[in-house]
């Protein structure tokens, strides 16, 4: 059997392990070679199931986004879930965010924010990235556990060292692009010098945008307000007649990486730096005022006689910061201190500070020259303090109302550590059959510190384990928890002959609850308000009694293609079911009468388990159409859906993305290649009761793209939303982006001027160039 040159990330976490690596690593001659890349297998022991981007892709679409996860709209299953400008949080086959594997460079990124904020992909741009492979319902066990859904695995550009012949190599590129729609912009530069063992590589790149606007018929609300508004208050900017208010955003990124070659042996160690001075959230009542984020990444790969080996060591830190930005409400009212005076309230600033440190180990060999082998094992602490400053204006002891006058601690010396250890057998049967069988062992640890209030009354009294002992009665309980998990998965793919194959896919994978869904410990409506990681609006308080999610996946994927796979159909049925998964309930310890009985407005809630179950169908297709004079033609069609319910209720599972269809006509000329587009959604109207979830109206959007490479120029321009068609976002959340976000009495579903909260519109119609070129 041919040996390939996989790079996966494996972490360590016993001696035994280290024991065992040490033991199988053997020295054996040194082999020059041209570089040892992080790669994604693209032979048959990939899954038939799994998507990939390549470099060329995702070089075409950086044009029209500066979100990466953008970059997966055309992958079957997936779904984004509306956040900010750089922040969407991909969702596959209905599971999102932190229900998803999602790792950068190998390294197991956390989102630092009671609103998700800075999720994984957001610390990546499209100008960065090499390879984005996604796996949709069942993955193997190596990919990484503490998940229940897909599992998406992005790749920077890997080291590029010269041949014997070259000498020093020096190159790089530059680029910019500009986006009409809230008058986007973005740069980015990368600079490469390398020898044969040694390569040095700079990237820099930044993304900024004002607020985008909807299609001409959509209505801000920049003049209403509330009935319950403070006299006089500021309700923040005045908007354009259709600008969707607090989707603004800025965001510069840099990442610095060296490696160094000896024989088939690679050291790599990269730095990655990102400062986003404000990114505003149309569907949060708080938006991102400050977040930086550093990421240290060592890597050490090695290929000898017997496989390879790979070794990883990682460290981040984020400093996070939110507050109201400039749309949403700065001043509501006020404070008189204990020495008479009356101080106003001026926002509500909100810190976060998390840290990560992990380590990956991972082996692979050949069993024998039918059987491959993987081993590896992982290890992660997380670290995460999330406190409220007493109100600005208001120093500690001098207020004693509202805000004041100590810091809420929402989240105080957090901590979840995972260990976990994996083995992994492929199997090569004969020319049509192979498997895939993984097994992993799994503990995450999580523990929190003392809870405080900003004072004895408001935000003090009601917490998460009693409706009248408050932070008293929370700090006083037994808050840690350790969860033993086991995963498997068990993949079989028949290949009857160059032109069909058949894989069946069966998993268990396991989630331990994150710290905000088992600490958030307040029930005081503003506090509630401030921790949401999906964006409907709603309050929710945590559970320190949540059981991890534990979630059975059944996928079939049967896929005819010719020999040169220029047509290609592939049809994907699953179905997953899910026990004890974390949903939402509306009658929690002090839970008023009202609260559970509204249809209509806001809403607080706890999480809790429950048992829920998800199917569904993803089909993709490709067909050449034919050659001519006007070039080459072929047509490319997804079709999605999927279906969720929870079992326990009855309700329909929150933000599941409607049957939907995007069909492409592309055209390739010589350095040309043209692509119309049609994006269909229909109506989402399965919502969720529970929450009050927002219903939209189904849309069809044209987009058109052109992509020009001459050399190693490259230009791209189109037009998005061609005929300016107003639509609503379904997995954009409830639109809280203008004036008074802080109240939970707000109607939903409508767009008139009399209501308060619809979805979040989407974006009018936006012209877009972009140019980028190598030396």
């Amino acid at each position: 059997m041919k040996k390939q040159k996989i790079a996966a990330t494996a972490p360590a976490m016993s001696s035994l392990g280290m024991a065992l690596l040490a033991a199988l690593s053997t020295h054996a001659s040194a082999q020059q070679t041209p570089q040892l890349p992080e790669v994604v297998v693209s032979s048959s022991r990939v899954p038939t199931g799994s998507s990939a981007l390549d470099a060329s892709q995702i070089a075409r679409q950086g044009a029209y986004t500066s979100d990466s996860a953008r970059l997966l709209e055309d992958v079957p299953g997936l779904s984004l879930y509306g956040a900010g400008g750089v922040s969407s949080l991909p969702a596959i086959n209905g599971l999102a965010d932190d229900r998803l594997r999602i790792k950068v460079d190998g390294m197991d990124l956390i989102a630092s924010c009671p609103n998700h904020m800075n999720s994984p992909l957001s610390y990546v741009v499209p100008t960065q990235l090499e390879s984005i492979r996604v796996y949709p319902g069942v993955s193997p066990v190596s990919v990484g556990g503490d998940s229940v859904g897909g599992a998406i695995l992005v790749t920077s550009q890997a080291p590029v060292f010269a041949s014997e012949s070259q000498g020093l190599l020096l190159n790089g590129e530059v680029g910019t692009s500009y986006r009409s729609n809230g008058d986007a912009k973005t740069y980015n530069l990368g600079v490469l010098i390398a020898g044969e063992s040694l390569s040095l590589s700079y990237k820099a790149s930044s993304a900024e945008s004002s607020n985008y606007k909807a299609a001409s018929d959509f209505k801000s609300y920049t003049s209403i307000r509330p009935a319950s508004a403070v006299s006089g208050a500021n309700y923040g900017s005045t908007l354009d007649q259709n600008e969707v208010g607090s989707t603004a955003y800025k965001s510069r990124n840099q990442l610095l990486t060296l490696a160094a070659k000896a024989g088939q042996d690679i050291l790599e160690a990269a730095v990655g730096y990102q400062d986003i001075p404000y990114e505003m959230y149309p569907n949060q009542r708080m938006d991102m005022l400050g977040n930086t984020a550093e990421r240290y990444n060592l890597r050490y790969q090695g290929q000898r006689d017997w496989g390879l080996f790979d070794i990883r060591a990682y460290h981040e830190t984020v400093t996070h910061h939110m507050d109201f930005g400039a749309d949403k409400v700065m001043y509501y009212g006020a404070i008189t201190g204990t020495n008479g005076v009356t101080y106003p309230v001026n926002g509500m600033p909100m810190n976060t500070d998390g840290k990560t440190d992990g380590l990956a180990l991972k082996t692979e060999f050949e069993w024998s020259n039918r059987h491959l082998a993987r081993v590896g094992l992982d290890w992660q602490q997380y670290r995460l303090n999330d406190w409220w400053p007493p109100s600005p204006n208001c120093g500690v002891g001098i207020c004693t109302g509202g805000m004041a006058p100590y810091p809420f601690w929402n989240i105080r010396d957090g901590q979840r550590d995972r260990q976990a250890v994996f083995g992994e057998l492929e199997s090569r049967w004969n020319a049509q059959w192979f498997s895939q069988l993984g097994l992993r062992l799994e503990q995450v640890s999580t523990n929190t510190g003392a809870a405080q209030g900003y004072n004895t009354g408001m935000m003090y009294v009601g917490s998460a384990v009693s409706a009248s002992g408050g932070a008293a009665a929370y700090n006083a309980s037994d808050k840690h928890r350790t969860d033993n998990n086991l995963d498997w998965s068990a993949i079989s793919r028949y290949e009857p002959d160059d032109q069909k194959s058949f894989e069946l896919g069966l998993s268990q994978k396991t989630r331990s609850p994150n710290l905000y869904e088992r600490y958030a410990w307040s029930t005081n409506a503003m506090a509630m308000e401030m921790v949401n990681f999906v964006g409907d609006g709603n309050g929710y308080v945590g559970n320190p009694n949540l059981k991890p999610e534990v979630a059975h996946t059944l996928s079939f994927t049967s896929d005819w293609h010719s020999g040169d796979r220029e047509s290609q159909l592939s049809v994907t049925p699953f179905y997953t079911h899910v026990q004890d998964y974390i949903d939402a309930t509306r009658n929690y310890p002090g839970s008023a009468a009202s609260n559970i009985s509204a249809t209509t407005g806001f809403v607080k809630l706890q999480y809790v388990n429950q048992e829920a179950r998800l199917y569904g169908m993803n089909i993709a297709g490709q067909a050449p159409v034919g050659a001519n004079g006007w070039g080459y033609w072929s047509v490319k069609t997804r079709l999605n859906y999927t279906s969720g319910k929870n079992l326990t209720t009855g309700d329909n599972l929150y933000n599941v993305m409607p049957l939907n269809v995007r069909f492409s006509l592309v055209q390739k000329l010589e350095g040309w290649e043209n692509t119309a587009e049609l994006v269909s959604v229909t109506a989402k109207n399965d919502v969720s009761a529970t929450r009050n979830e927002v219903r939209t109206p189904e849309y069809s959007l044209v987009n058109l793209r052109s992509s020009y490479t001459r050399g190693r120029f490259q230009m791209d321009f189109g037009i998005e939303n061609l005929f300016d068609k107003m639509y609503y976002q379904p997995l954009g959340g409830a639109y809280v982006g203008q004036g008074f976000t802080m109240s939970l009495n707000r109607e939903v579903g409508t767009n008139n001027a009399s209501s308060w909260g619809t979805a979040v519109p989407g974006m009018g119609r936006s012209l877009y160039v972009g140019v980028n070129y190598r030396f």
